[in-house]
């Protein structure tokens, strides 16, 4: 997504609450809880953002013409670092769309579809967050083709 840099916190809140809604309808949703008791709030809190960052990232990097977006969370967990750093793993089922990956609203565009596509991505990914700084780093990442 292309954003002037003092319009990057409007873009960023944009896309966090539009990602907000499509979390919400994605039935896959399965989190590993710590010891913690109050985690599951920090999970529905900070989790959809990390999952917006790992997406973002992963696009931009990405030597594809077309954007990905979510399909499926297969599995997640999360580690607190220190008091300032929480760390959340994932692995995300990403589907290929049809729209170019930097356009404006790729969360509303379809996916690619046919039965000679392959237009799947299973990706792995360890993002360190301080999300109530907005400050993400990605820590690592591996992808395959296809569903595992």
């Amino acid at each position: 997504m292309l954003c002037l840099p003092g319009r990057k916190a409007l873009s960023w809140a944009t896309l966090l609450l539009l990602l907000g809604f499509q979390l919400l309808l994605i039935p896959a949703w399965h989190f590993q809880i710590g010891k913690e008791g109050n985690e599951e709030n920090s999970l529905a809190l900070y989790f959809p953002a990390t999952v917006e960052f790992a997406l973002h990232t992963f696009n931009e990097q990405s030597k594809d013409k077309y954007a990905y977006r979510l399909d499926h969370i297969l599995n997640s967990s999360r580690e607190e670092l220190d008091y300032h750093d929480m760390v959340f793993s994932m692995k995300l089922k990403l589907r290929k769309t049809t729209c170019g990956k930097h356009d404006e609203d790729i969360d509303n565009c379809p996916f690619q579809d046919g039965p000679a596509l392959n237009n799947t991505i299973t990706c792995s990914f360890i993002v360190s967050t301080q999300p109530w700084d907005t400050k993400f780093k990605l820590l690592y990442r591996t992808c395959s083709k296809g569903v595992p």
